[in-house]
C-alpha cells in the first residue's frame, strides 16, 4: 500500500471509529443518563451510564490536563510512526491496529475536552467489571492485538525495519 493511499485509509477509519464511538455515547446519555441501568444479557451485560474522570478503572480521578497531553504525545508518536511504516503488505496488521488504537484516542480525547469526563456505558455485571465505551474497546483490544502481532508474527529482521534499525 502506497503512501497516498495509507494514511487516507487511515484517516477514514479513525473518522469512522471516533463518529460510532461519539453517537453511540451521543445515545448513552439521552437515553441512559440519570435512569436504571439495562440488562442486556441479564447477569451478564447491562447498560449503564458512568461519567469517568480518570482513566481505565477510574484511576488517576481529575487528570483531565494530563491525560489531554498524554494522549496528545502518544498520538503524535503514533502518527509519526505511521508514516514510517515500511509498505509491505506484512505490516498491514498494524496499518489497521494503529488508526484503530488512535480513533479510541481520540473519542476519549474528545469526551474530556467536551465535557471534562469520558462517557461510560458498557457493564459487565458478570465479573463486576468497570464500565467502559466503545472508545476503551478499540484502544485495549487493538493494543493487544498489536502486541501479540509484534511478539509472535514478525521477527527481529521485521521488527529492526520498522524501527529503521
Amino acid at each position: 500500500m502506497t503512501r497516498s493511499k495509507k494514511l487516507p485509509l487511515a484517516l477514514l477509519l479513525i473518522a469512522a471509529l471516533v463518529s460510532i464511538d461519539q453517537w453511540t455515547k451521543g445515545m448513552a446519555v439521552e437515553f441512559l443518563k440519570d435512569k436504571a441501568a439495562v440488562p442486556l444479557i441479564p447477569g451478564w451485560l447491562e447498560l449503564q451510564y458512568s461519567e469517568n474522570r480518570g482513566a481505565a478503572f477510574g484511576l488517576l480521578q481529575d487528570g483531565r490536563i494530563f491525560f489531554l497531553i498524554v494522549t496528545a504525545a502518544v498520538l503524535a508518536a503514533m502518527a509519526w510512526f505511521f508514516v514510517r511504516i515500511p509498505e509491505k503488505k506484512r505490516y498491514l496488521p498494524i496499518m489497521i491496529l494503529l488508526p484503530i488504537i488512535a480513533g479510541g484516542a481520540i473519542g476519549n480525547m474528545i469526551d474530556r475536552l467536551m465535557n471534562g469526563y469520558v462517557v461510560d456505558f458498557i457493564y459487565l455485571s458478570v465479573i463486576n467489571f468497570p464500565i467502559f465505551n466503545l472508545a476503551d474497546i478499540f484502544v485495549s483490544w487493538s493494543a493487544v492485538l498489536l502486541i501479540l502481532f509484534m511478539i509472535f508474527k514478525y521477527k527481529d529482521e521485521d521488527i529492526k525495519e520498522l524501527f529503521g534499525k
